[in-house]
């Protein structure tokens, strides 16, 4: 039985700012996770140490992106918000912001 996967509006605008490539390889990746969930292993998804959320890890050439995602219900993913990643580290600014995100959703006033 396939999982659901929601996009918030955030995350659907940075998909639709990625170039032709990186944008087919992010939607693969978020295919990945509507066929097998929390079993999506690396290189794909990990869990964000300190957090309750997940990341999609996507990579084109030297392009890296990251797409913020938490489990909702028994079988719907939602994902916050994406960021193309310029250094080695997750970048706290974003962490937070997918956070936010997550709460407005979970409150009901962003969908």
């Amino acid at each position: 039985m396939p999982y659901e996967v929601l996009l918030l509006e955030p995350a659907t605008e940075f998909l639709d700012t990625l170039e032709a490539k990186l944008h087919a390889k992010a939607v693969r990746t978020i295919g990945l996770l509507t066929q097998f969930g929390v079993q999506l292993p690396m290189p794909h998804a990990r869990r964000l140490t300190g957090y309750d959320l997940w990341e999609l890890r996507v990579r084109q050439g030297s392009t890296i992106c990251r797409l913020f995602y938490f489990r909702h219900e028994e079988r719907i993913f939602v994902v916050t918000s994406g960021y193309v990643k310029k250094s080695d580290e997750t970048n706290p600014e974003q962490i937070r912001r997918a956070l936010r995100l997550k709460t407005e959703y979970l409150e009901g006033t962003l969908r």
